[in-house]
């Protein structure tokens, strides 16, 4: 066979090997969109993978859930491991959290959803190690454990994308490698009013300083902080509406994210609060402009403001933001399908930029 001759092949080869990929693409693309909706139809709490214990780096035991890839083109077309989604929840949620999201993705693509250390059914962590910087370590692990190879695509809503932010400053060498897109959800790289996340326990008008000299007091006799909590539920329902949610919401929203509240003791909640007035990782956020990232807020946001994912996307270059107008902190659930679409496009780039490797 001739150079030019051979040439022409490679050429062709590689014309079908894209030309597959991309109907390979198509196909599973279809399949999400497809799914849209079946959050709605299903029970909240109701979707559950067989667990997974995956021990963090001192000793604590992490609630880890795989959704497997049903389909099988791609995977037989490339014989390449298969595209990973890691979702990681906020801050006195869990797992459930991601409802909507686990609803559209499920059998579509691989996730992994996990509870935070302390969180859900993740057992509680040692005093001092409820930081950040553990977070992102745990992080890490769950990857290591049950995405040992292949791409991955990291999400994370509130404190979950601090944790993505975390990982970033101690392994940025992940980015760009393993990690080939990164959706941030509701969440900052510092500068927040920490008063604010805690506004469904304690008084809105307290000041940050003031809040946290209260919370480290009330602390101390958290069980019965977490009596009184139960006992004011109808006023801890009604806070909770107001600061999750932006625009009126069925009524099993609220009661589905007041549960989740209402489960994290406030031990727990008193324990990961110091982070938030000392968090600081704009810097760190520049790494993620390796991969393709998404930023997507509520307009109405509370909690972590627009203002925080607008300067978010500011630092990360070439990252997209989507703004929900008139959305609350819990955007994943009241605008679900606008961020479940904004998702797909982040890991169908994430997809594209896997294969090209």
């Amino acid at each position: 066979m001739s150079a030019t001759r051979k040439v022409l092949s490679v050429a062709a080869g590689a014309v079908g090997v894209a030309a597959a990929g991309t109907a390979i693409r198509v196909a599973q693309r279809r399949a999400v969109i497809s799914r849209r909706g079946a959050g709605d139809q299903t029970p909240f709490g109701s979707l559950h993978s067989p667990p997974i214990v995956v021990v963090a780096d001192d000793g604590v035991d992490l609630h880890v859930e795989v959704d497997e890839f049903h389909g099988g083109g791609r995977r037989r077309a490339t014989k390449a491991p298969e595209l990973t989604v890691v979702f990681a929840h906020g801050y006195s949620l869990n797992l459930d959290s991601w409802h909507f999201q686990r609803a559209g993705y499920r059998g579509q693509v691989r996730t992994v959803y996990y509870d935070q250390r302390s969180h859900g059914r993740s057992g509680r962590s040692p005093q001092g190690h409820a930081t950040m910087e553990q977070l992102g370590r745990d992080l890490k692990t769950v990857i290591d454990t049950v995405v040992p190879e292949g791409p991955i695509v990291l999400v994370g809503h509130s404190m979950g994308g601090m944790t993505i932010m975390a990982l970033a400053e101690e392994h940025p060498e992940l980015f760009g490698d393993r990690v080939v897109g990164v959706g941030l959800i509701s969440t900052t790289a510092g500068g927040l009013e920490p008063h604010r996340i805690v506004a469904p326990i304690l008084p809105s008008n307290l000041g940050g300083v003031l809040a946290e000299r209260l919370i480290s007091v009330l602390a101390r006799g958290h069980r019965q902080v977490d009596g009184f909590r139960r006992l004011g539920r109808s006023v801890a329902m009604v806070a909770t509406d107001e600061l999750a949610f932006g625009d009126d919401v069925p009524a099993s929203y609220v009661e589905f994210v007041d549960e989740m509240l209402s489960a994290t003791p406030f031990e727990v909640v008193a324990e990961f609060f110091p982070n938030f007035a000392t968090l600081d990782k704009f810097e760190t956020v520049r790494a993620l402009s390796v991969v393709p990232t998404s930023i997507i807020c509520g307009t109405a946001d509370k909690l972590t403001a627009i203002g925080h994912s607008r300067k978010l996307h500011a630092h990360i270059g070439g990252s997209s933001l989507l703004e929900c107008d008139g959305a609350g902190h819990m955007v994943i659930m009241e605008r679900h399908e606008d961020v479940n679409a904004e998702l797909d496009s982040l890991i169908a780039l994430a997809g594209d930029l896997a294969d090209r490797r």
